[in-house]
C-alpha cells in the first residue's frame, strides 16, 4: 500500500505565503518524477511545478518567481514553498508521485484559499 499525504494548506491573504508538504510512504522501491498539481473550482487539474530525482525542476508561467518545489529524497518528501500569493491561486492543490514499478500515484488533496 502506497500513500502519499499533503499538509500545510490553508487560509493566507494576498501576498502572504504557504508551503505545502507531501510525504509519500508504504511498499516503494524508489520514486522519479513529483510534483504539485491543482485543481480550482470549474477548472481542469493544471501542472504547478515538478521536480525529478536528480533536481531538475519544471514550473508553470504563472508561478515561476513565485513557488519553489523541492524534495528530500532520504525522507521521501516533496514540498512547495509559496510566495506572494494571488487569489487566482486558490485551488486544491495535489501531490504526485511516480515510482519504480508502482506507477503514479496522487494525493488526497489540500485546499488553499487567497483572500483579496
Amino acid at each position: 500500500q502506497v500513500q502519499l499525504v499533503e499538509s500545510g494548506g490553508g487560509l493566507v491573504q494576498a501576498g502572504g505565503s504557504l508551503r505545502l508538504s507531501c510525504a509519500v510512504s508504504g511498499d516503494i522501491f524508489s520514486i522519479n518524477t513529483m510534483g504539485w498539481y491543482r485543481q480550482a473550482p470549474g477548472k481542469q487539474r493544471e501542472l504547478v511545478a515538478t521536480i525529478t530525482g536528480g533536481g531538475s525542476t519544471n514550473y508553470a508561467d504563472s508561478v515561476k518567481g513565485r513557488f519553489t518545489i523541492s524534495r528530500d529524497n532520504a525522507k521521501n518528501r516533496v514540498s512547495l514553498q509559496m510566495n506572494s500569493l494571488k487569489p487566482e491561486d486558490t485551488a486544491v492543490y495535489y501531490c504526485n508521485a511516480e515510482l519504480l514499478l508502482r506507477g503514479t500515484r496522487w494525493g488526497q488533496g489540500t485546499q488553499v484559499t487567497v483572500s483579496s
